[in-house]
């Protein structure tokens, strides 16, 4: 019987490394998905020969795309689970202000805000789920057709992190998307659940910070394995947005409808959304 194969974006430390390694303690194939070749190919090597190291900017479609490709051939033409946990802080700050030599183009436009952090917190997650589907209705054994998608929110995702705008903004997303996409896909047996983090150490977070940050206000590493293992051990979990704080993990629920109206757009207008959706793709494809 062939293993089950995972794919873990961001893998080369921190959170993914945790969370690749104790997979493949489960008896998973695993894919070191990383920027980085050195940590990437050094945390495969340490797994031994049921780890792949593929390098990877999610950022980039086509680099995704390649690697879930490469990774699906890897592992026997089977995927079974992907934690798409690469992320990045803001590369810009939205509240700078550049002198206007920096600022403006040959045009007298002003630059884009640098909004990469979209890209690989997001973005990538939503192609990286869009992926991840494609490959698992093609998976050949015991598995075949169904797996589990986890993504990597925030804590910033539930509350805000003022000193990144648009970290946050992305987290927020994360959270949208699988309370969104979670339900549908189960129907197919894909499920979709995401972990906020607190306060983890990870590569993300400058040294300085770690100097002065209180030590009871970390969460370990262990906790995030412990989210990962309630969506392993349930089939039927999906949609669901699970904080970690310290060692305990926190199922959280979407804020309570404002009034009745509202209830039931959320969640009886649905069969009329479908309906009007339905008749929309019927007209796209009679012009195609």
């Amino acid at each position: 019987m062939s293993k089950p194969v995972a794919i873990v974006t961001g893998a080369g430390s921190g959170i993914g490394l945790a969370i690749a390694t104790h997979l493949h303690s489960l008896g998973y194939r695993t894919v070191i998905a990383d920027m980085n070749a050195e940590s990437g190919s050094a945390a495969a090597a340490s797994l031994g020969p049921d780890a792949t190291f593929i390098q990877t900017d999610v950022s980039n479609y086509r680099s995704q795309a390649l690697m879930f490709k490469k990774a699906f051939e890897w592992g026997g033409n089977r995927l079974d689970f992907c934690h798409a946990n690469a992320g990045i802080d803001d590369r810009q700050l939205l509240y700078e202000d550049l002198a206007e030599e920096a600022a403006v183009d040959e045009e007298g436009l002003v630059k884009p805000l640098n909004t990469k952090t979209m890209s690989v917190n997001l973005e990538a997650v939503i192609q990286g789920l869009w992926l991840f589907k494609y490959y698992v209705r093609r998976s050949e054994g015991p598995g075949r057709g169904k797996g589990k998608f986890v993504a990597t929110s925030s804590s910033a995702g539930l509350y805000y992190m003022t000193t990144n705008p648009q970290y946050t903004a992305s987290k927020y997303g994360v959270v949208g998307l699988t309370r969104a996409a979670g339900p549908v896909f189960a129907k197919e047996g894909i499920t979709v659940n995401c972990i906020c983090p607190a306060f983890i150490p990870t590569n993300l977070c400058p040294p300085e910070m770690l100097e002065v940050w209180p030590k009871e206000h970390i969460t370990p590493l262990s906790t995030a394995v412990k989210a990962i293992d309630a969506f392993l051990n349930d089939d039927s979990m999906t949609g669901q947005v699970v904080e970690l704080s310290q060692e305990n993990i926190y199922f959280r629920q979407m804020v309570d409808w404002a009034n009745e109206s509202q209830k039931w757009i959320g969640t009886e207008s649905l069969a009329i959304w479908d309906k009007a959706y339905a008749k929309v793709h019927e007209k796209k494809k009679g012009t195609n």
